[in-house]
């Protein structure tokens, strides 16, 4: 279904009263986003409270109303409480929800070139990703949305995926022969597995941790706060930093809630979902570190690549980005070429 019907179709199901309350699309006495005008946004976000992105969310909110002396007030719903990503970006095509911060799986759908950065082994490190995403391809990115709707503010972080086993420490290639990784409902994530040696099972993320117990797997992937809170590390105590995916999350705002803005309220909201992200980041890097300790005190043994090891890695999903990534041929390269 494109994204035009959906928009249709979340329409056809949506209160006016809904669309009433919606921040800048009619709530709490804003209509012209006048630079005299109380307006109220709504933010939506799927974590948790203490969650790094909704700490960030909370922050975005508080440096909106200190930059605004209280004019503008960004409520932030966390925990779902507005639904779930894909609902969320559909309200947000027109309105019903102001802003909100997703994954870039269902956001792809209305800009191609987002999958690219979905790919396997993409950047070298974590600096590389952020020098692309801080740079003029990220800003190109951000903007790439805008047709649907849907205006991006700035990138924040969700770590790396590594894989993790029950069954021995992963130094080479050749130590992922056989094993069963669960892996998520993605034919890219299963056909990577696949081309690394493994043996690719999807299956829900809440059986994970019974099925590495009773040996259904071997292994799974997934970044360091995941690992730790899951309780994962108990049952599959080796873990290997190969950062195979990285993939960033984005900021967005309504582009119907942005056009009411006046010039300068729509600059103080870039300026501060900026600043949030930065701050995000630095709340990530924190909750990463303070998982990695937690884990290798409860026992798990972590191993780090070697150069030439992750090189068999990257060498070995090549055939991925033939199969994926032909069509962003150009921004990949563009990707790589970034020092």
């Amino acid at each position: 279904m494109s994204w035009k019907k959906k928009v249709l179709a979340a329409l056809s199901v949506l209160t006016v009263s809904t669309m009433v309350l919606a921040g800048c699309g009619g709530g709490s006495g804003s209509s012209s986003g006048g630079s005299g005008d109380k307006i109220v946004l709504r933010y939506a976000e799927n974590q948790v409270k203490d969650y790094p992105t909704t700490q960030a969310a909370q922050k975005f909110a508080d440096l909106v109303k200190e930059k605004t002396n209280g004019r503008i007030t960004v409520e932030v719903y966390d925990s779902g409480q507005l639904g779930d990503e894909k609902s969320v970006i559909e309200q947000l095509q027109f309105g019903g929800i102001d802003m909100s911060r997703v994954s870039l799986t269902p956001l792809s759908e209305f800009s191609n070139n987002l999958m690219a950065l979905q790919l396997p082994y993409l950047y070298r490190d974590a600096d590389h990703m952020w020098k692309v995403l801080d740079g003029d391809i990220g800003k190109d990115l951000l903007k790439s949305t805008e047709d649907a709707g849907i205006v991006g503010l700035s990138w924040y972080d969700a770590g790396a995926r590594n894989f993790y086993n029950t069954q021995h420490e992963i130094k080479s290639l050749a130590d992922m022969k056989g094993l069963k990784i669960r892996v998520q409902a993605s034919s890219m994530m299963m056909d990577m597995v696949k081309d690394l040696g493994a043996n690719p099972t999807p299956m829900a993320y809440g059986e994970v941790y019974s099925a590495l117990q009773t040996n259904v797997i071997d292994g799974a992937e997934n970044n360091w706060p995941s690992y730790e809170s899951t309780s994962h590390y108990e049952v599959a105590k080796y873990y290997v930093v190969d950062e195979h995916s990285r993939i960033p999350e984005m900021q967005i705002i309504s582009k119907q809630t942005m056009d009411k803005l006046s010039p300068e309220d729509q600059k103080i909201i870039r300026e501060c979902a900026v600043e949030s992200a930065k701050y995000e980041r630095e709340l990530w890097a924190e909750r990463e570190k303070a998982s990695e300790e937690k884990v290798k005190a409860g026992g798990a043994v972590i191993t780090r690549l070697s150069a030439d090891a992750r090189a068999e890695f990257v060498k070995a999903v090549q055939p991925l980005y033939d199969q994926y990534g032909a069509q962003y041929k150009d921004l990949i390269q563009k990707i790589r070429d970034v020092k």
